[in-house]
């Protein structure tokens, strides 16, 4: 046995496909007309069913089973996509999700009352053709040898045909073997059934879809005849059974379709992925170490295996961590529910608009990034946003925006959230502020650092409450997790044009390129993202700049920090030291070292909880003799730097 849950397995398709009618439910709202949409909407629905029923979640099956009908009455012209059925199938969407990863905190009631609101929004005349005349049909068929070992239930077959229309069920036994030479997991029966139905071909086949390669089937037509009677709004409660596919049959396409998807890709579990990255990250690890026993070796041999090792390592990790990368899309595409339901609850008119949905992120960041975005989106929607009489007396457009962007910039990724509302009101930020104790009372600030301070536990600017939360309130929590995953966040506003907030994320959270750098005895790593450039601190330069905080770099003033102070070493400094220029956030310093060692990868290890308040480090690697060098944190270096650089020059 593999040890392969399927029911897990199921779970994961079944949250793809959510996911997709989802969005296409979402688009119908917009475009209901579009048959491909309903088309895409019927095919999850259907497949969520079909699988169900197979792996065992029989309530799962029921329940889409109505929803399934009522989609194939759209697919069919007899009635349309309306508002209401959009808004009824989303919370059946809701429903069937809960079904399927909490069954046993599902309340049948609620089921029970969907059904009805779907039967509600089904009612009224019918919009499409005369419902077409009935054929009848000889099918033949013989599944797999393994296909009940494979999932396949034959019974759960027949009743799809039976859901069909009318039909004679005859089972061949003929190829039964004696009872000495029985296997009970092979299927033996074949089957030959006369089906009276309305429905295409390819309906027929479509009962067959996940056994059609495999399998033995022979079907023709021999008779046509009487109209079939007009199919229900929604089914009484029955057994769970299928409804065809499509008239466009996704079955003869199927088998190269199928070939090719299986040929491009391949479900691995995440965990997996997570355990080939730590023994890539020992891997690094043990080539640096090598690396350096070459390096004093005089035997060209070693010299020449340590760079063929070190150009293996660098493609395996690139490798890896690209296996790692989604596109940041899948992520983008759950906001839409999240915005529609809110511009309901709100009785605003807000559409989100997306964009860079291909760009590449690490599947750990994507998943820790959920949160932070919800809690930007919400407050965007609720406070960014104004209602549609203000943005008309405001002269604009009545539908607000919400946009959410992503791009690569270098080393970083940058996800964007902006509105087109009011912007931030400044003047309400400063006197909360000003209340809490946060700045003194006229003080002189920036906008960037009078924004920041939205980001401070419980600072909200919100008036009265709501379900929703104001700016400001979770805005803390977005800042933890953002630095939780190494990242910084830009804040930019525009009165009356809306606001931006901008994450600056790493790609990755396991092995970054890094600079390793010496103060004292200590060796440190500066994340190669963030530096700009190194330049040379001479003993008559570091003697000049004694008691001034800052450096000229052609031109331009630059604040500094001398890590031997911030570190408080005390081993006499180099006679020849060096700077290495940083940013963050569009802000420079200088970080003084005593000698730049050279790049280095650094595999990134977590510090203790002991360590946890430590701002200056966000973590630690190995080096290749075995001692462990500090990661700095240039964020908290950058601000450190800025706010020296800010102090009064009494000192001086």
């Amino acid at each position: 046995m593999s040890g392969i849950d399927p029911a897990q397995t199921y779970r994961q398709e079944a949250a793809e496909l959510l996911d997709q009618l989802e969005q296409a439910l979402l688009d119908l709202e917009r475009m209901p007309g579009d048959a491909d949409l309903v088309n895409t909407a019927f095919r999850a629905l259907h497949t969520i069913k079909g699988s169900g029923a197979m792996f065992g979640f029989d309530a799962v099956a029921a329940f889409t089973h109505h929803v399934e009908t009522a989609f194939d009455r759209v697919r069919q012209g007899d009635v349309a996509a309306s508002p209401p059925l959009i808004a009824v199938a989303l919370e059946a969407k809701d429903h069937i999700r809960h079904l399927i990863e909490q069954p046993d905190s599902v309340d049948a009631a609620g089921g029970d009352g969907l059904l009805q609101r779907l039967r509600a929004a089904l009612a009224g005349p019918a919009q499409g053709p005369p419902q077409p005349a009935a054929s009848t049909w000889r099918l033949r068929f013989r599944l797999p040898r393994d296909a009940m070992a494979m999932g396949t239930n034959p019974l759960l077959l027949l009743d799809e045909l039976r859901a069909l229309g009318p039909c004679i069920v005859v089972a061949d036994t003929s190829a039964i073997p004696p009872l000495e030479k029985l296997n009970p997991n092979d299927c033996h029966i074949g089957w030959e059934v006369t089906l009276t139905t309305a429905q295409p071909r390819s309906a027929i086949e479509q009962v067959f879809l996940f056994v059609l390669e495999e399998m033995q089937l022979d079907l023709e037509q021999i008779a046509a005849g009487a109209p079939q009677p007009a199919t229900p709004a929604i089914a009484p409660a029955m057994p769970v059974e299928a409804r065809p596919a499509e008239s466009r049959s996704p079955v003869a396409a199927r088998p190269d379709t199928v070939a090719a998807s299986a040929a491009s890709s391949i479900r691995v579990p995440a965990e997996r992925l997570d355990d080939l990255m730590d023994q890539v990250g020992e891997l690094v690890i043990a080539q640096s170490r090598l690396k350096q026993i070459a390096a004093t070796s005089s035997d060209a041999q070693v010299k020449a295996i340590s760079e063929d090792i070190e150009r293996l390592a660098l493609e395996l990790r690139d490798t890896t961590m690209g296996a790692r990368l989604v596109p940041i899309g899948q992520l983008f595409g759950r906001f839409r529910r999240l915005v529609h339901d809110l511009s309901h609850e709100l009785n605003k008119d807000v559409t989100l608009g997306l964009a860079g949905e291909e760009t590449e992120l690490d599947k750990t960041l994507i998943d820790r990034l959920a949160d932070p975005l919800i809690h930007l989106i919400r407050n965007a929607v609720d406070h960014g946003v104004e209602m549609p009489e203000q943005r008309l007396a405001a002269g604009k457009p009545r539908q607000g925006r919400v946009a959410l962007t992503a791009r690569h910039l270098g080393h970083e990724v940058l996800v964007t959230v902006a509105d087109d509302g009011a912007g931030l009101d400044r003047a309400r930020i400063r006197q909360r502020a000003e209340e809490h104790g946060l700045i003194a009372p006229g003080a002189q600030l920036s906008d960037n650092e009078l924004f920041v301070l939205i980001m401070q536990p419980g600072f909200s600017t919100a008036r009265e409450v709501t379900s929703v939360s104001g700016r400001g309130v979770g805005m803390d929590v977005v800042r933890r997790a953002i630095d939780s995953l190494r990242g910084t966040i830009d804040i930019a506003s525009e009165p009356g044009k809306g606001s931006e907030i901008t994450l600056r994320l790493p790609l990755t959270l396991a092995i970054i390129d890094g600079l390793l750098v010496r103060v004292g005895q200590g060796r440190y790593v500066i994340p190669l993202s963030a530096i700009e450039e190194c330049v040379e601190l001479s003993a008559a330069d570091d003697n000049r700049s004694r008691g001034h905080t800052f450096l000229n770099i052609r031109g331009s003033l630059v604040p500094f920090l001398r890590l031997r102070e911030v570190f408080q070493t005390r081993t006499p400094p180099d006679p020849y030291q060096k700077v290495v220029i940083v940013s963050a956030a569009e802000q420079r310093v200088g970080l003084v070292v005593d000698q730049v060692i050279g790049d280095h990868q650094t595999v990134i290890k977590s510090l203790s909880k002991l360590h946890a308040d430590v701002a200056a480090f966000s973590g630690a690697t190995i080096l290749g003799d075995g001692t462990v060098a500090l990661i700095l944190e240039v964020t908290h270096l950058v601000e450190h730097g800025q706010q020296r650089d800010e102090m009064p020059e009494a000192a001086e």
